[in-house]
């Protein structure tokens, strides 16, 4: 792999390998602890149907590095488009002016390590033609238009995206490279009925080929053609959805894109950044109970083929599997190398960027509730009184407290154990750490998203997947309308 990307980053730009180490070793003549390079190439591609027509496509490629450096606990970091020996040089010589002198012994260098590979270097924007991928986008309209007579507007967009990057530090003896292509198709449908209108929204995709949007998926139809029906289906179901109560009520919570709660509301808390910071509510919480002991939340860029997965992370440190909270304990947070570095503690290959204009921070890669042993019915059937929240819309946290608030895109009432009516509206509220201890069952039918989901944090995107199985909080505030 490291050959590949260096024939697309290096090699053109009559740069070598042993131009990268003589640089790195610039940086440590500087008497600096510790200063790494990321190089970047992304091309990415998006194709964009509004109502039958084929409004807009882009093409873009970006690409560039960063170099940052730091000294007693102090960073300096500049960036360039120009991918040049001498640009690279320039752009050291800034940096280390910036900071002060070491007296820190620095990092010693790892060995050599051969990563493995979660998904294919297959290039998604190149290998396909276009007329291939204008033909998928007016498939998915036919489709969603068939599906149901009452589908007044079908918009869609389709993305491809490919990315070459390189890192060199001084606290490693060999350089670190990684492909990630990245796809997927975002659908919206709007319905309408007696002059009210409603909208639903699917899509999926991961690290991946083309061709896997025409796999099949485990409801017998291809995934393409699932997407587009589930966006009809929801904007359906919300077209005769009542109102929905407010309250404290029991919430089941549906698998996989609800996972989207312990992303925000307990996976940021986690990250290193914070704790170091002292900013989040998981501060100084190692090794208490933070969680009902039914909940094992893991992060894990292992996984193959996920939006969120990884084989390095951006400093170049190997993707792994993390526990975050064993059993309802605390156990680990998410690490970079420099609050690893400032916490004294390991690096967990949770180093992340949006591009090489921006420096690397503790991020989530693929972040879920282990599945426990009810059976979905189980849990329906356990409540009297609830409501059953199959899919969320978005929502926001606060870190410092763990206070969050979702809204519901797909949600119905529950009464006796059954699901009675569908209900819109619906907006939970409540505490990241309160809530986790409120799991009184979690299913056994761990599910992922299906590969939309993108993480902020300070002005950076980065691509990442959530899931968990069916779990029951025994209580939750509700809000929506009061009866």
């Amino acid at each position: 792999m490291l050959k590949l990307v260096s024939d697309i980053l290096l090699y053109p730009n009559n740069i070598y390998e042993k131009d990268i180490f003589l640089t790195l070793d610039q940086i440590l003549c500087k008497k600096i602890d510790f200063g790494d390079i990321y190089f970047q190439c992304k091309k990415h591609e998006s194709w964009i149907l509004e109502n039958k027509i084929i409004k807009k496509g882009i093409f873009c490629i970006n690409e560039g590095f960063g170099i940052r450096v730091f000294s007693n606990s102090s960073t300096a970091f500049s960036y360039s488009n120009a991918i040049t020996l001498k640009n690279i040089k320039k752009v050291v010589n800034r940096v280390c002016e910036m900071l002060p002198i070491s007296k820190k012994i620095i990092v010693k260098k790892e060995s050599n390590v051969d990563n493995d590979t979660y998904y294919t270097k297959i290039n998604p924007v190149d290998t396909i033609k276009i007329n291939k991928k204008i033909n998928l986008l007016h498939m998915i309209d036919k489709i969603a238009r068939k599906q149901d007579s009452r589908v007044v507007d079908v918009n869609a967009v389709l993305y491809h995206e490919y990315e070459n990057v390189l890192v060199a530090s001084t606290d490693c003896s060999h350089l670190s490279a990684d492909i990630r292509p990245l796809i997927y198709i975002s659908i919206s449908v709007v319905v309408e009925s007696n002059g009210l209108r409603e909208k639903g929204y699917s899509g999926g995709g991961g690290r991946s080929e083309f061709n896997y949007f025409f796999e099949k998926h485990q409801s017998g139809d291809l995934r393409v053609e699932y997407w587009t029906k589930e966006a009809v289906r929801i904007a359906l179901v919300s077209l005769c959805s009542k109102a929905a109560p407010a309250g404290s009520f029991t919430v089941v919570l549906g698998a996989g894109w609800p996972g989207i709660l312990f992303h925000e509301a307990v996976g940021h808390g986690l990250e290193g950044d914070f704790i170091r910071k002292k900013t989040s509510v998981f501060t100084k919480r190692k090794g208490q109970k933070v969680a009902s002991e039914l909940c094992t939340i893991i992060d894990n860029g292992t996984l193959k083929n996920l939006r969120g997965s990884i084989n390095i992370d951006d400093e170049g440190i190997p993707s792994q599997k993390n526990i975050l909270i064993e059993n309802g304990i605390l156990k680990l947070f998410l690490q970079d190398k420099l609050n690893a570095l400032l916490m004294n503690t390991k690096y967990t290959g949770n180093g992340r960027r949006e591009s090489y204009a921006h420096l690397p921070m503790p991020r989530m890669t693929n972040t879920y509730l282990m599945p426990g042993c009810m059976s979905h019915e189980d849990i329906i059937e356990s409540v009297q009184n609830g409501i059953y929240a199959v899919n969320f819309s978005g929502g926001q946290v606060d870190i410092t407290s763990g206070n969050f608030v979702f809204s519901a895109s797909e949600s119905y009432i529950i009464k006796n154990g059954k699901i009675m009516y569908p209900i819109k509206g619906v907006t939970l509220i409540g505490s990241g750490i309160k809530v986790m201890n409120s799991i009184s069952m979690v299913g056994n039918n761990l599910k992922m998203d299906d590969g939309m989901g993108c993480c902020g944090k300070e002005g950076q995107n980065v691509p990442v997947s959530v899931g968990q199985p069916t779990i029951k909080i025994d209580s939750l505030t509700v809000g929506g309308t009061f009866t």
